[in-house]
């Protein structure tokens, strides 16, 4: 008979595996039987064997009983002990009578019965190991975790704890389980290794399904404490999502209490950092809405206190009314319990929440509608403004992200960015005070490209905006000193249909001599005063500023090695050498055709 092994064991059902073994066993006995020669040889290996078979038939009740079976660690200790059944069996068979021809070249040696005891004493070590740790969840009195090491993990000890771990989050009581996803925690923590033997042995499904104890709010810590140490790249974290893990986490914003909700956010916020289709699959869950309501707790004079959850995101297309209504429930149910907690960690949650958000937003369009057609953007101006640090940042970055998305889709720049809705010159008004008064790089250089992204949102008269970032230009950081040209670039920009007004506000505001300076910066500095020197050049070139800063001769004598680098730059500039020249001359030049917004 053909007893299969390797890859197939992972196919085929562990009750066949069982009898495959079982066969097998009574196979050797009948051959044992048989025998010839070595027959005390023979006699022990029976004895193995039976001991082997008493071990695999009292196995069988734990495939029987158990509600929920783990058979990773099964499977291992099954196709070895498949191989060395086998080999039993093939040692034994040759030790039938034979003809005289066949027992000269068919050679038995004592050596290969010693090396067929040593594998069988392995697989029963396998095996009382394996049946010890099934035997913690039949037994209620025993409320351990067995980590004793089997023969099979004699060279990767750190698999038979996992394996051990992971059967205890299926078997043992609650308060085990909870101990038990706190020691594959720490494990996860010491290595990527770790992190990626956890999930391949089978980790996730049964960290899931801790997490959804809503009675036990250690346990849901615990799991998704757990869950965010390993899904720190992209194929760990698809795993969660693959196996359904996102809607269990989503349903824990609802009801847990805020300890629990800080450590699922934080979840979530890694998720969708490392993975993009787990961004998008909390988006179909509606994460975005609990989010806003939970970075909105006592934000904005009590906005969510005044209006109930429905209306606030009437305007979200995914979500349903039925668990608008259900969120505003728990939401009112909450409140009580959450104005009663430390101020440290609602800071903590808020800060979680607006990370989370941020993550979301990330190089996603469609998340960043979601999150402007909610009250977001008020709230996070609102943060902007009252806060500092992480959720400061946190916020600002959330911003960021959709003031980016709205740069290049219309749609959400009218939609969300019209000059006379309230939350849009709320944020422009936060935007601007960051770009004056923070001493902070990281604070001021997304708050200056917020401003670049909306640029085409400002109409002409808007000159207040442009005003702060000229003066950004003079700045000691050089990173600050770039990033306010890329964004004045934007203004002054062709495609901005206001682009003609805009250069000539830069001018104004004595943005020429500044800019000129640029010119003796780093590459990249280099390249973006250029191009902004050439717009000015080109829209606003008969401006006496131009001239007395000698701007044709700059142009004209621009960095060969940066220039020759970006052919746009190039065509650029000789565009805008035309036109100064033009004016130069005393031609007025034809009418620039503006570009549509």
């Amino acid at each position: 008979m053909d007893f299969t092994t390797g890859e197939d064991h992972n196919q085929q059902p562990i009750d066949h595996l069982l009898s495959i073994l079982l066969l097998l066993s009574d196979q050797i006995r009948h051959a044992i039987t048989d025998s010839k020669s070595y027959k005390l040889e023979c006699t022990e290996v029976g004895k193995l064997i039976d001991h082997l078979s008493k071990m695999l038939r009292s196995f069988v009740r734990f495939t029987t009983t158990a509600p929920s079976f783990y058979d990773r660690p099964v499977r291992r200790v099954f196709s070895d002990l498949t191989r060395n059944l086998t080999r039993a069996l093939t040692l034994v068979r040759k030790c039938r009578r034979r003809s005289i021809f066949l027992r000269v070249v068919t050679i038995v040696s004592t050596s290969e019965f010693r090396k067929l005891f040593s594998l069988l004493d392995a697989s029963i070590g396998d095996m009382k190991w394996l049946i010890s740790i099934y035997d913690v969840g039949t037994d209620k009195s025993d409320t351990g975790v067995v980590l004793s090491l089997p023969p099979i993990a004699s060279n990767d000890p750190i698999i038979a704890w996992v394996w051990s771990y992971i059967s205890s989050l299926y078997l043992s009581p609650l308060s085990v389980k909870i101990e038990v996803a706190n020691e594959l925690c720490s494990l996860a923590n010491d290595n990527d290794r770790n992190k990626k033997m956890i999930v391949e042995e089978g980790g996730i499904p049964p960290l899931l399904k801790l997490l959804k104890e809503e009675s036990n709010f250690e346990a849901q810590i615990a799991a998704a404490v757990t869950l965010f140490n390993l899904v720190n790249n992209e194929d760990r974290a698809r795993l969660v999502t693959s196996e359904s893990g996102v809607p269990v986490i989503v349903q824990c914003l609802h009801k847990a209490p805020i300890r629990v909700q800080v450590s699922v956010v934080k979840l979530i916020a890694r998720m969708a950092e490392n993975d993009e289709v787990s961004q998008e699959a909390f988006a179909r869950e509606n994460v975005i809405r609990p989010l806003v309501t939970l970075l909105s707790f006592d934000t904005v004079d009590n906005l969510y206190e005044r209006q109930s959850i429905h209306s606030v995101f009437k305007m979200n297309k995914i979500g349903s009314m039925a668990n608008s209504s259900s969120a505003t429930t728990t939401w009112s149910i909450n409140r009580k319990e959450r104005e009663n907690e430390p101020s440290e960690l609602k800071l903590e949650l808020k800060t979680c929440c607006a990370r989370a958000l941020w993550m979301l937003s990330r190089g996603n369009l469609a998340n960043s509608k979601l999150l402007t057609e909610t009250k977001g953007l008020l709230v996070l101006a609102k943060l902007i403004e009252t806060e500092t640090g992480e959720l400061q940042t946190n916020c600002l970055m959330n911003v960021m992200e959709i003031a980016a998305a709205a740069e290049s889709n219309p749609e959400l720049r009218r939609a969300a960015f019209r000059t006379n809705s309230p939350a849009a010159k709320a944020v422009v008004d936060q935007l601007l005070r960051l770009v004056q008064e923070s001493e902070i790089a990281g604070i001021k250089i997304p708050a200056i490209k917020s401003i670049g992204s909306l640029a085409r949102t400002f109409p002409a008269r808007e000159t207040r905006v442009i005003g702060p970032l000229v003066k950004q230009l003079s700045h000691q950081n050089p990173e600050v000193v770039t990033e306010a040209a890329i964004a004045l670039g934007k203004f002054a920009s062709p495609d901005n249909f206001l682009c003609t007004e805009h250069s000539k506000t830069i001018i104004e505001f004595d943005g020429v001599i500044p800019l000129m300076r640029l010119l003796r910066g780093n590459e990249r500095t280099q390249h973006h005063a250029l191009v902004l020197l050439c717009y000015l050049a080109m829209h606003a070139g008969n401006n006496e500023a131009l001239v007395q800063a000698r701007v044709l001769t700059a142009l004209e004598g621009a960095d060969k090695s940066i220039v020759g680098q970006h052919s746009q730059l190039r065509q650029l500039i000789m565009e805008a050498i035309h036109q100064l020249n033009m004016y130069h001359a005393g031609v007025i030049p034809s009418q620039r055709v503006s570009h549509s917004p």
